[in-house]
C-alpha cells in the first residue's frame, strides 16, 4: 500500500479557495485528465477521464466516485471504488497572510508506484493552484 502527501501555497484566501474546491463542478478545471464530474445526490458523482494507458490507445473512462465536503475543517475527502482503494483528502489552511492559503493533499492507494504517484500529486496541486488563482483574479 502507498500513502503520499504534498502541499503548495496558493494566492487565494482560504475561504475562497475552499469554496472553489468544494464545488464539484470545478473538478475538471483542476484535476488532470478529468473531463467531467456529474453529481447525483449526496456525496456521489460520476467522473469521466481521458487516459493514455501504456501500450493501449487513448480512451475515455467513466467511474463512480464520492466526495465529502467537511466545512468545519476546510477539508475534502474523496475516493473511488476499485482494486486500488484510491482515496484521499485535501485540506485548506491559512497561508502566510490573509491573501494566501496552504493546500495539502494526502493520498492512499494500493498501487505502489512512488515516483509516478508523487508526480501525479505535484501535477494535481499545480493544476489546482493555477485554476483557483485564475478563478480568483477573474472575480
Amino acid at each position: 500500500m502507498g500513502d503520499y502527501d504534498a502541499s503548495i501555497t496558493v494566492a487565494v484566501p482560504p475561504t475562497a479557495l475552499f469554496g472553489y474546491l468544494a464545488d464539484v463542478k470545478n473538478l475538471p478545471a483542476y484535476m488532470p485528465r478529468l473531463t467531467s464530474a456529474k453529481p447525483h445526490g449526496g456525496d456521489r458523482l460520476t467522473v469521466t477521464a481521458h487516459i493514455e494507458p501504456a501500450g493501449e490507445p487513448e480512451q475515455e473512462v467513466e467511474s463512480e466516485a464520492w466526495i465529502h465536503v467537511l466545512e468545519e475543517g476546510k477539508s475534502l475527502e474523496w475516493g473511488a471504488p476499485g482494486p486500488h482503494d484510491y482515496r484521499g483528502r485535501l485540506h485548506v489552511a491559512p497561508g502566510q497572510d490573509g491573501d494566501h492559503s496552504k493546500l495539502s493533499v494526502e493520498l492512499h492507494t494500493e498501487r505502489v508506484e512512488g515516483a509516478q504517484v508523487d508526480e501525479g500529486l505535484t501535477e494535481a496541486l499545480r493544476g489546482i493552484k493555477s485554476a483557483a488563482e485564475a478563478a480568483e483574479t477573474g472575480r
